[in-house]
Protein backbone atom coordinates (compact mmCIF):
# COMPACT_ATOMS: atom_id res chain seq x y z
CA UNK A 1 0.00 0.00 0.00
CA UNK A 2 1.73 2.88 -0.90
CA UNK A 3 1.41 6.60 0.99
CA UNK A 4 -0.50 8.56 -1.92
CA UNK A 5 -3.05 5.92 -1.90
CA UNK A 6 -3.51 6.08 1.51
CA UNK A 7 -4.23 9.37 0.92
CA UNK A 8 -6.72 9.19 -1.70
CA UNK A 9 -8.56 6.50 0.46
CA UNK A 10 -9.10 8.51 3.24
CA UNK A 11 -9.94 11.75 1.52
CA UNK A 12 -13.58 12.22 1.65
CA UNK A 13 -15.64 15.59 1.88
CA UNK A 14 -13.91 18.66 3.35
CA UNK A 15 -10.09 18.47 3.26
CA UNK A 16 -8.34 15.83 5.22
CA UNK A 17 -4.87 16.40 6.81
CA UNK A 18 -2.92 13.42 6.81
CA UNK A 19 0.41 14.23 8.51
CA UNK A 20 2.96 11.76 8.80
CA UNK A 21 2.18 8.85 10.92
CA UNK A 22 2.53 6.45 8.03
CA UNK A 23 6.28 5.29 9.45
CA UNK A 24 4.85 4.79 12.97
CA UNK A 25 1.96 1.94 11.42
CA UNK A 26 4.82 0.98 9.74
CA UNK A 27 5.24 2.25 6.39
CA UNK A 28 8.78 2.16 4.87
CA UNK A 29 10.31 5.16 2.36
CA UNK A 30 10.09 3.11 -0.79
CA UNK A 31 6.63 2.47 -0.30
CA UNK A 32 5.54 6.37 0.66
CA UNK A 33 6.30 8.27 -1.90
CA UNK A 34 4.06 7.88 -5.15
CA UNK A 35 2.88 10.66 -7.47
CA UNK A 36 -0.17 12.67 -5.94
CA UNK A 37 -3.68 12.19 -7.48
CA UNK A 38 -3.53 14.21 -11.01
CA UNK A 39 -7.08 15.98 -11.52
CA UNK A 40 -8.69 15.12 -14.89
CA UNK A 41 -9.95 16.98 -17.39
CA UNK A 42 -7.50 19.95 -16.70
CA UNK A 43 -8.13 23.28 -18.26
CA UNK A 44 -5.50 24.78 -20.44
CA UNK A 45 -5.33 27.59 -17.74
CA UNK A 46 -4.50 27.54 -14.14
CA UNK A 47 -6.23 25.48 -11.85
CA UNK A 48 -6.52 24.28 -8.35
CA UNK A 49 -4.38 20.99 -7.79
CA UNK A 50 -5.49 17.69 -6.02
CA UNK A 51 -3.69 18.67 -2.90
CA UNK A 52 -1.43 21.05 -1.07
CA UNK A 53 1.70 19.68 0.72
CA UNK A 54 3.66 21.55 3.66
CA UNK A 55 7.02 22.95 3.54
CA UNK A 56 9.29 23.38 5.61
CA UNK A 57 13.13 25.29 5.43
CA UNK A 58 16.76 24.43 6.38
CA UNK A 59 18.19 27.55 6.54
CA UNK A 60 19.10 30.63 4.93
CA UNK A 61 22.60 32.12 3.91
CA UNK A 62 23.78 35.72 2.55
CA UNK A 63 27.01 37.71 1.19
CA UNK A 64 25.82 40.88 1.57
CA UNK A 65 24.80 40.70 -2.63
CA UNK A 66 22.92 37.36 -3.05
CA UNK A 67 20.90 35.70 -0.39
CA UNK A 68 19.46 32.24 -0.74
CA UNK A 69 17.51 30.13 1.52
CA UNK A 70 17.17 25.99 1.40
CA UNK A 71 13.38 24.47 1.52
CA UNK A 72 11.98 21.32 1.69
CA UNK A 73 8.85 19.11 0.79
CA UNK A 74 7.24 15.86 0.31
CA UNK A 75 9.19 14.47 -3.62
CA UNK A 76 6.67 15.14 -6.09
CA UNK A 77 5.69 15.66 -9.87
CA UNK A 78 6.81 18.28 -11.95
CA UNK A 79 6.81 19.28 -15.51
CA UNK A 80 10.14 20.39 -17.21
CA UNK A 81 9.86 23.10 -20.30
CA UNK A 82 12.82 23.43 -23.10
CA UNK A 83 11.04 23.54 -26.13
CA UNK A 84 9.61 20.46 -25.39
CA UNK A 85 7.50 19.53 -22.03
CA UNK A 86 8.40 16.77 -20.43
CA UNK A 87 6.79 15.11 -17.30
CA UNK A 88 8.94 13.80 -14.26
CA UNK A 89 7.47 11.69 -11.54
CA UNK A 90 8.63 10.82 -8.06
CA UNK A 91 10.81 7.97 -8.20
CA UNK A 92 10.92 5.39 -5.09
CA UNK A 93 14.86 6.57 -3.65
CA UNK A 94 13.78 10.46 -3.68
CA UNK A 95 14.53 11.87 -0.66
CA UNK A 96 12.62 14.80 -0.82
CA UNK A 97 12.13 17.85 -2.96
CA UNK A 98 14.79 20.42 -2.41
CA UNK A 99 13.87 23.82 -3.22
CA UNK A 100 16.25 27.37 -3.69
CA UNK A 101 14.77 30.58 -3.30
CA UNK A 102 17.62 33.52 -4.59
CA UNK A 103 16.86 37.52 -3.96
CA UNK A 104 18.51 40.70 -2.85
CA UNK A 105 17.80 41.37 0.63
CA UNK A 106 17.96 45.15 0.24
CA UNK A 107 14.49 45.67 -2.03
CA UNK A 108 13.14 41.62 -1.75
CA UNK A 109 13.55 41.18 -4.89
CA UNK A 110 13.96 37.32 -6.26
CA UNK A 111 16.43 36.93 -8.87
CA UNK A 112 17.00 35.08 -12.15
CA UNK A 113 20.03 33.65 -11.61
CA UNK A 114 22.25 30.51 -12.40
CA UNK A 115 22.63 28.06 -9.86
CA UNK A 116 24.14 24.95 -9.03
CA UNK A 117 23.76 22.81 -5.46
CA UNK A 118 26.22 20.53 -4.33
CA UNK A 119 25.36 17.73 -1.07
CA UNK A 120 28.19 17.30 0.91
CA UNK A 121 28.33 15.05 4.29
CA UNK A 122 30.23 16.37 7.10
CA UNK A 123 33.37 14.51 6.31
CA UNK A 124 33.51 16.65 3.03
CA UNK A 125 32.00 13.37 0.43
CA UNK A 126 29.92 14.93 -2.30
CA UNK A 127 26.42 12.70 -2.14
CA UNK A 128 24.85 14.93 -5.00
CA UNK A 129 25.61 17.43 -7.89
CA UNK A 130 22.60 19.20 -9.71
CA UNK A 131 21.74 21.87 -11.36
CA UNK A 132 18.15 23.09 -9.99
CA UNK A 133 15.50 23.65 -12.35
CA UNK A 134 14.11 26.94 -12.33
CA UNK A 135 10.29 26.54 -11.45
CA UNK A 136 7.14 27.75 -10.79
CA UNK A 137 4.62 26.48 -8.16
CA UNK A 138 1.61 28.03 -6.89
CA UNK A 139 2.94 27.66 -3.31
CA UNK A 140 6.53 28.93 -3.52
CA UNK A 141 6.08 31.02 -6.59
CA UNK A 142 9.29 30.80 -9.04
CA UNK A 143 12.21 29.06 -7.14
CA UNK A 144 14.74 26.46 -7.88
CA UNK A 145 14.16 22.89 -7.27
CA UNK A 146 14.28 18.85 -7.97
CA UNK A 147 14.06 15.61 -6.31
CA UNK A 148 17.03 14.75 -4.61
CA UNK A 149 18.39 11.41 -3.09
CA UNK A 150 20.15 11.47 0.06
CA UNK A 151 21.86 7.75 1.45
CA UNK A 152 21.21 8.57 5.23
CA UNK A 153 20.07 10.76 7.62
CA UNK A 154 22.62 12.88 9.28
CA UNK A 155 24.59 16.18 9.03
CA UNK A 156 25.04 17.85 5.35
CA UNK A 157 25.69 20.81 4.03
CA UNK A 158 24.24 22.26 0.89
CA UNK A 159 26.83 24.55 -1.31
CA UNK A 160 25.28 26.75 -3.39
CA UNK A 161 26.93 28.52 -6.87
CA UNK A 162 24.37 31.74 -7.32
CA UNK A 163 25.09 33.86 -10.39
CA UNK A 164 25.11 36.05 -12.05
CA UNK A 165 21.98 37.50 -13.00
CA UNK A 166 20.85 36.04 -16.42
CA UNK A 167 18.88 39.00 -17.34
CA UNK A 168 19.06 43.13 -17.76
CA UNK A 169 19.35 45.27 -14.82
CA UNK A 170 17.94 48.85 -14.51
CA UNK A 171 17.77 51.58 -11.71
CA UNK A 172 20.00 50.69 -8.76
CA UNK A 173 20.60 47.34 -9.94
CA UNK A 174 22.83 48.00 -12.81
CA UNK A 175 25.98 47.08 -12.26
CA UNK A 176 25.39 44.45 -9.35
CA UNK A 177 24.68 40.91 -9.66
CA UNK A 178 27.25 40.34 -11.73
CA UNK A 179 29.26 37.96 -10.02
CA UNK A 180 29.59 34.44 -8.99
CA UNK A 181 29.44 33.44 -5.36
CA UNK A 182 29.06 30.23 -3.00
CA UNK A 183 27.34 30.05 -0.11
CA UNK A 184 27.08 27.35 2.39
CA UNK A 185 24.04 25.93 4.36
CA UNK A 186 24.04 23.32 6.92
CA UNK A 187 21.38 21.48 7.46
CA UNK A 188 20.39 17.94 9.43
CA UNK A 189 18.29 15.51 7.36
CA UNK A 190 16.03 13.11 9.02
CA UNK A 191 13.27 11.00 7.34
CA UNK A 192 10.74 11.87 9.86
CA UNK A 193 10.81 15.46 8.81
CA UNK A 194 9.65 14.79 5.54
CA UNK A 195 7.26 12.24 6.44
CA UNK A 196 5.70 14.42 9.34
CA UNK A 197 4.68 17.22 6.30
CA UNK A 198 1.40 17.46 5.68
CA UNK A 199 -0.89 16.49 2.79
CA UNK A 200 -3.91 18.74 2.51
CA UNK A 201 -6.56 16.85 -0.21
CA UNK A 202 -8.74 19.48 -1.76
CA UNK A 203 -12.66 18.35 -2.11
CA UNK A 204 -13.10 16.59 -5.10
CA UNK A 205 -15.85 18.98 -6.51
CA UNK A 206 -13.02 21.98 -6.21
CA UNK A 207 -10.16 20.09 -8.21
CA UNK A 208 -9.76 21.59 -11.18
CA UNK A 209 -11.15 24.58 -10.64
CA UNK A 210 -9.80 28.26 -12.19
CA UNK A 211 -8.65 29.21 -9.02
CA UNK A 212 -4.96 28.38 -7.12
CA UNK A 213 -3.24 28.10 -4.09
CA UNK A 214 -2.16 31.06 -2.26
CA UNK A 215 1.54 31.95 -1.99
CA UNK A 216 3.12 30.23 1.47
CA UNK A 217 3.24 32.55 4.13
CA UNK A 218 7.23 33.30 3.71
CA UNK A 219 7.98 34.03 7.71
CA UNK A 220 6.69 30.86 8.58
CA UNK A 221 7.11 28.01 5.70
CA UNK A 222 4.32 26.03 7.28
CA UNK A 223 5.27 25.57 10.87
CA UNK A 224 7.88 23.80 9.64
CA UNK A 225 11.93 24.23 9.89
CA UNK A 226 14.72 26.26 12.15
CA UNK A 227 11.99 29.05 13.02
CA UNK A 228 14.65 31.56 13.79
CA UNK A 229 17.69 33.38 12.39
CA UNK A 230 21.33 32.04 12.79
CA UNK A 231 24.10 34.98 13.45
CA UNK A 232 24.56 36.35 10.21
CA UNK A 233 21.53 34.81 8.37
CA UNK A 234 19.19 37.21 6.48
CA UNK A 235 15.12 37.00 7.24
CA UNK A 236 13.08 35.11 5.55
CA UNK A 237 12.74 35.02 1.75
CA UNK A 238 10.29 37.14 0.20
CA UNK A 239 7.23 35.41 -1.93
CA UNK A 240 7.76 35.88 -5.42
CA UNK A 241 4.82 38.12 -6.36
CA UNK A 242 6.13 41.17 -8.34
CA UNK A 243 4.89 44.85 -7.22
CA UNK A 244 1.46 45.60 -6.97
CA UNK A 245 -0.15 47.10 -10.68
CA UNK A 246 -1.83 50.19 -9.61
CA UNK A 247 1.84 51.10 -7.82
CA UNK A 248 4.07 50.81 -10.40
CA UNK A 249 5.28 54.06 -11.67
CA UNK A 250 4.22 55.25 -15.13
CA UNK A 251 1.05 55.34 -17.70
CA UNK A 252 -0.94 52.21 -17.27
CA UNK A 253 -1.92 51.16 -20.72
CA UNK A 254 -3.93 48.21 -19.63
CA UNK A 255 -4.26 44.60 -18.23
CA UNK A 256 -4.96 41.75 -20.86
CA UNK A 257 -5.32 37.79 -20.88
CA UNK A 258 -3.78 35.50 -23.08
CA UNK A 259 -2.84 31.63 -22.38
CA UNK A 260 -4.24 32.60 -19.03
CA UNK A 261 -1.74 35.24 -18.15
CA UNK A 262 -1.92 38.71 -16.66
CA UNK A 263 -0.08 40.72 -19.33
CA UNK A 264 0.34 44.55 -18.45
CA UNK A 265 1.93 46.93 -20.29
CA UNK A 266 3.38 50.47 -18.78
CA UNK A 267 4.59 53.60 -20.48
CA UNK A 268 7.33 54.28 -18.06
CA UNK A 269 8.32 57.90 -17.01
CA UNK A 270 11.04 59.46 -19.73
CA UNK A 271 13.81 60.11 -17.19
CA UNK A 272 13.92 56.58 -17.39
CA UNK A 273 15.32 56.55 -21.10
CA UNK A 274 17.65 59.03 -22.58
CA UNK A 275 16.39 61.80 -25.13
CA UNK A 276 12.73 61.86 -25.58
CA UNK A 277 12.01 58.26 -25.90
CA UNK A 278 9.51 56.20 -23.70
CA UNK A 279 10.64 53.37 -22.00
CA UNK A 280 7.88 50.51 -22.42
CA UNK A 281 7.22 47.89 -19.34
CA UNK A 282 5.45 44.39 -19.96
CA UNK A 283 4.70 42.35 -16.69
CA UNK A 284 3.25 39.05 -17.59
CA UNK A 285 2.26 37.44 -14.72
CA UNK A 286 0.11 34.36 -13.28
CA UNK A 287 -3.87 35.39 -13.02
CA UNK A 288 -4.41 34.71 -9.46
CA UNK A 289 -0.87 35.33 -7.44
CA UNK A 290 0.66 38.14 -9.50
CA UNK A 291 3.92 36.20 -9.66
CA UNK A 292 5.84 36.76 -12.86
CA UNK A 293 6.66 34.61 -15.66
CA UNK A 294 10.12 34.40 -16.47
CA UNK A 295 11.85 32.80 -19.34
CA UNK A 296 9.69 34.23 -21.93
CA UNK A 297 10.34 36.08 -25.61
CA UNK A 298 8.11 38.84 -26.27
CA UNK A 299 7.83 41.37 -29.30
CA UNK A 300 6.14 44.77 -29.27
CA UNK A 301 4.65 46.34 -32.68
CA UNK A 302 3.72 49.98 -32.47
CA UNK A 303 1.03 51.50 -35.09
CA UNK A 304 0.41 55.22 -35.51
CA UNK A 305 -2.32 56.09 -38.38
CA UNK A 306 -2.47 53.15 -39.97
CA UNK A 307 1.47 53.07 -40.64
CA UNK A 308 3.44 50.54 -38.59
CA UNK A 309 6.43 52.69 -37.07
CA UNK A 310 8.12 50.14 -34.68
CA UNK A 311 7.64 46.26 -35.60
CA UNK A 312 8.60 42.84 -33.77
CA UNK A 313 11.15 44.88 -31.78
CA UNK A 314 12.25 42.37 -28.83
CA UNK A 315 11.57 43.41 -25.39
CA UNK A 316 14.39 42.43 -22.54
CA UNK A 317 14.10 40.28 -19.79
CA UNK A 318 14.89 42.70 -16.86
CA UNK A 319 14.91 43.14 -13.21
CA UNK A 320 14.45 46.51 -11.70
CA UNK A 321 14.28 47.99 -8.24
CA UNK A 322 11.00 49.66 -8.74
CA UNK A 323 9.05 47.64 -11.21
CA UNK A 324 10.61 43.93 -10.46
CA UNK A 325 10.79 41.33 -12.65
CA UNK A 326 9.23 42.88 -16.54
CA UNK A 327 10.34 42.54 -19.99
CA UNK A 328 11.39 46.32 -21.53
CA UNK A 329 12.01 48.25 -24.41
CA UNK A 330 13.02 51.60 -25.19
CA UNK A 331 11.52 53.21 -27.88
CA UNK A 332 10.14 56.71 -29.65
CA UNK A 333 7.71 58.50 -28.02
CA UNK A 334 4.21 57.24 -27.88
CA UNK A 335 1.46 59.20 -29.10
CA UNK A 336 -2.20 59.00 -28.23
CA UNK A 337 -3.97 56.70 -30.32
CA UNK A 338 -0.81 54.72 -30.66
CA UNK A 339 -2.17 50.78 -31.19
CA UNK A 340 0.41 48.61 -29.60
CA UNK A 341 1.05 44.69 -29.98
CA UNK A 342 2.27 42.63 -27.26
CA UNK A 343 3.43 39.22 -28.89
CA UNK A 344 4.89 36.43 -26.86
CA UNK A 345 7.08 34.20 -29.37
CA UNK A 346 8.18 31.65 -26.56
CA UNK A 347 6.37 31.01 -23.29
CA UNK A 348 8.27 30.71 -20.13
CA UNK A 349 10.91 28.57 -20.24
CA UNK A 350 10.22 27.04 -16.50
CA UNK A 351 9.48 23.75 -14.90
CA UNK A 352 5.80 23.89 -13.49
CA UNK A 353 4.08 22.07 -10.52
CA UNK A 354 0.49 20.77 -10.68
CA UNK A 355 -1.70 23.76 -11.52
CA UNK A 356 1.04 25.41 -13.82
CA UNK A 357 1.74 23.15 -16.16
CA UNK A 358 -1.51 23.33 -18.72
CA UNK A 359 -1.14 27.24 -18.34
CA UNK A 360 1.33 29.61 -20.15
CA UNK A 361 1.75 28.22 -23.69
CA UNK A 362 -0.46 29.16 -26.69
CA UNK A 363 -0.63 33.09 -26.36
CA UNK A 364 -2.57 35.09 -28.93
CA UNK A 365 -1.10 38.47 -29.25
CA UNK A 366 -2.38 41.40 -26.82
CA UNK A 367 -3.04 44.93 -27.93
CA UNK A 368 -3.50 48.56 -25.91
CA UNK A 369 -4.28 52.04 -27.20
CA UNK A 370 -2.45 54.52 -25.98
CA UNK A 371 -4.49 57.39 -24.64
Amino acid sequence: MNRRAFLRGTAVAGTAAIAGCLERLGFEEESAWDNPPLVEDRPDAVYLPAGKEEMGHYGRASDGEYAVELSYTIPHRFWTVSGDTQRVDVDTDDSMHLMLTVWDEETDTILPVNTDLELQREDGEVVEQLTPWSMLSQRMGTHYGDNVTLPEEGAYTARVRVGPVTTDRTGAFEGRFEETSTLEVEFEFERSDIHDLEFNMVDEERRGAREAHTLMDPSGHDGHGDGGHGDGEPGHAPTSDGPPVAELPGDRLGTERSADAKITAIRASAERVAGDGDYLVVCPRTPYNDVSLPSATLRATVERDGTTVLEGESLAETIDPEFGHHYGLDLEALESGDELTVAVDRPPQVARHDGYETAFFDFDDVRYTVS
